[in-house]
């Protein structure tokens, strides 16, 4: 057993190397909102978008930990918003979920498809409608939000905010 842990263990090590470190250090700058190092790594990386082991962009991990600043110069440098972890998941998804407003207004400053779907074919509309987001339901259906688009469930954000007896969302998508 302990010869396993140490092939494992050099295994991941070999493997760290293979990645540049700034590639590796991108997400933590991006997730810690460390605007400073993240321009620093900027001018070194060639790919603004490459990926962790979850197919997170560092612009996704900037999103999701509510780093505004980082994902602002991020999305300043050409980070391509549409990219979508291995769950399918968009960093707009991510904001919906989470119910970030701001995050949300930033990421549809930059043009993000608001009717992208993930792999379970929900879009930013159903996270939000599912998770009681009011305000970004009324942002996404201010730029465009398509109110009819079905999961793979076959359910639509509307569908979602009933389900949750959230009647403040139910009247935004009616």
């Amino acid at each position: 057993m302990t010869q396993i842990k140490i092939s494992v263990s050099l295994l991941l090590l070999l493997l760290s190397h293979l990645v540049p470190a700034q590639e590796r250090n991108i997400f933590n700058a991006a997730r810690n909102n460390n605007v400073a190092q993240l321009k620093e790594i900027l001018s070194e990386t060639k790919n603004i978008d490459t990926t962790d082991a979850r197919g997170s962009t560092a612009l996704i991990i900037a999103c999701y930990n509510d780093s505004y600043e980082a994902a602002d110069l991020l999305l300043k440098n050409k980070a391509n918003p549409h990219i979508q972890d291995k769950m399918g998941n968009t960093a707009l998804m991510g904001v919906c979920f989470k119910r970030l407003d701001k995050m949300v207004q930033l990421l549809l400053s930059y043009h993000t498809n608001v009717n992208q779907k993930n792999f379970n074919g929900a879009t930013a509309l159903i996270f939000a409608a599912n998770f009681g987001a009011d305000a970004i339901v009324k942002i996404l259906c201010e730029k465009g939000a398509d109110k009819t688009i079905r999961d793979n469930y076959n359910k639509t954000a509307l569908d979602y905010a009933n389900i949750q007896g959230n009647e403040s969302i139910v009247r935004l998508l009616r």
